[in-house]
């Protein structure tokens, strides 16, 4: 471990700052991270789904391609790691790597241990450390221990991302079918849930490796931020580049100091030398400091100066000041006189009254609404009630066409629309116009075709105009029927006016 090379400003952090962490370190090197996975993850996909499609099971390949996720989060831990120590790879450098780092492991993380809910605080651990055995399993549940509640919230979010982005997708497509032939369109979608064909399989296949490759490395980096952090507080990596930035500053500081001394000792040898060939016995002890250099002292100015600048350092000043709210004693309040509570008694006695008889009184009163109201219901749940006679006329009357359409239908219409039949009149238009396309379309239509069938089919009609008026005249028709909108006396004289002239319905 390099801690003096580390890129980031390491300290103590919260679970959730940790996680930022590793996010920022996989946006800083973004580009190394996901071009050597692009790299990977197309053929991979190109791959699986082509021995998928051989296999006749195109979205097994979805399962798949879920499966191997650890296999792919080698490439992010690899950039990142070797990036937050200031040596971040070329993409030719990480694909390099991929044929020989960090395969130990995935056996067990594509058999027992793929559905961890941890995998990202675990996976730097066996890769980055590589212990193996008990130190392994101490490692991992030293730290896990306090963080694995957040590593397990992390793979929730990140599935709920991937997922989010893969029907985001899907909702993509449905933005580019026009507003008239949406319905139809997702009627056609929910159909196609059941027996999808090859080419939805495969869209729905890109999309969820889409989404796998724009959240993983986020997955695989919050994850690393986390086993950073957490060695951070046990091992006191923050501490220990504080105390070696602190040395290398009194090491500069303290260089001019021990070249003096060198040169002071220096000077000092030949008289030291001299002494020595005098006769010893008339000094019982060597010189001290005093006798030396008498009242002279060495100049420590530059020492002392060195140590206040590594007092004034803030990584090594660890002071902290605390603030918390406390309550101010309260002077006792003078004594007053309390007030008068007795009319609170007979309220008590009220509501006392209503806590005990209040659910009694409750279920009488439900009891005589229904017993009021079972002229309405009761024959209702027999099953013996029959419709109200408005209903049946109006049924009747819908029903009242012709089975034949009438010589002169403009006119016809016109008639029912003066003597305020407008539903017939609309009726007969709707049931004119369908013929006409039917006979211009050049097709036969199913009996009970309904207006969804009838817009199918009228899109075969050679001309713009003809395709236009017939979906304005089914438009109106569902207008009238389902939402009972009727059109005023001159759209609905406009309307019949062009299909007249262009379906040439003679007086």
């Amino acid at each position: 471990m390099r801690a003096e090379q580390l890129t980031v400003e390491l300290r103590a952090r919260s679970p959730w700052e940790a996680v930022e962490l590793g996010t920022a370190l996989v946006r800083r090197h973004a580009r190394a991270v996901w071009l050597p996975w692009l790299w990977l993850a197309v053929p991979v996909f190109v791959l699986v789904n082509a021995g998928a499609w051989a296999l006749s099971m195109p979205l097994a390949s979805c399962l798949v391609l879920w499966w191997i996720k650890p296999v792919f989060d080698r490439i992010p831990l690899f950039v990142i790691s070797r990036g937050v120590f200031g040596e971040a790879p070329t993409v030719r450098q990480t694909l390099a790597a991929q044929l020989r780092w960090g395969w130990r492991p995935m056996l067990g993380y594509l058999t027992w241990r793929r559905f961890s809910m941890a995998r990202s605080l675990f996976l730097p651990i066996e890769l980055l450390e590589g212990d193996t055995g008990a130190r392994l399993r101490a490692r991992r549940k030293v730290l896990g221990s306090t963080i694995y509640g957040n590593a397990a919230m992390l793979s929730l979010v990140c599935l709920g991302f991937q997922l989010a982005l893969t029907l985001a997708g899907i909702a993509l497509v449905f933005m580019f079918i026009p507003i008239d032939y949406l319905p139809e369109a997702a009627r056609a979608g929910l159909a196609m849930i059941s027996m999808p064909p090859l080419w939805a399989q495969l869209g729905f296949n890109a999309f969820f490796w889409l989404g796998v490759g724009l959240i993983e490395p986020f997955f695989v980096g919050a994850g690393f931020g986390l086993y950073l952090n957490r060695r951070t507080q046990i091992e006191a990596w923050d501490v220990e580049i504080a105390f070696r930035r602190l040395r290398q500053r009194l090491l500069d500081a303290a260089t001019p100091l021990l070249l003096v001394c060198v040169l002071l000792g220096a000077g000092l040898s030949p008289a030291r030398a001299q002494d020595a060939g005098t006769d010893t016995e008339d000094t019982p002890k060597p010189p001290g400091v005093e006798q030396v250099f008498g009242d002279e002292r060495a100049d420590d100015r530059g020492f002392r100066k060195a140590v206040q600048q590594a007092y004034r350092d803030p990584l090594f000043d660890r002071h902290r000041i605390d603030r918390h709210w406390q309550r101010k004693p309260q002077a006792p309040a003078p004594e007053t006189k309390p007030p008068d509570l007795s009319w609170l008694r007979g309220l008590q006695g009220v509501l006392a009254f209503i806590g005990e008889w209040g659910l009694w009184m409750l279920l009488a009163l439900v009891v005589i609404f229904i017993v009021a109201s079972a002229r309405h219901w009761w024959p209702w749940m027999r099953g013996v009630r029959t419709p109200r006679p408005v209903l049946a006329e109006a049924t009747v009357t819908a029903m009242a066409l012709p089975e034949r359409l009438p010589d002169d239908i403009a006119t016809s219409a016109r008639q029912l629309w003066a003597r305020g039949e407008h539903r017939h009149a609309l009726a007969l238009l709707y049931r004119a116009s369908v013929e006409a396309m039917a006979q211009r379309a050049g097709v036969v239509l199913p009996p009970g075709a309904t207006e969804s069938e009838c817009l199918r089919f009228s899109r075969r009609q050679p001309e713009d105009a003809d395709r236009g008026l017939f979906a304005r005249m089914v438009r109106t028709w569902q207008y009238a029927a389902y939402a009972q909108r009727l059109p005023d006396d001159a759209e609905f004289d406009r309307l019949l006016g062009d299909l007249q002239a262009r379906y040439r319905w003679g007086a």
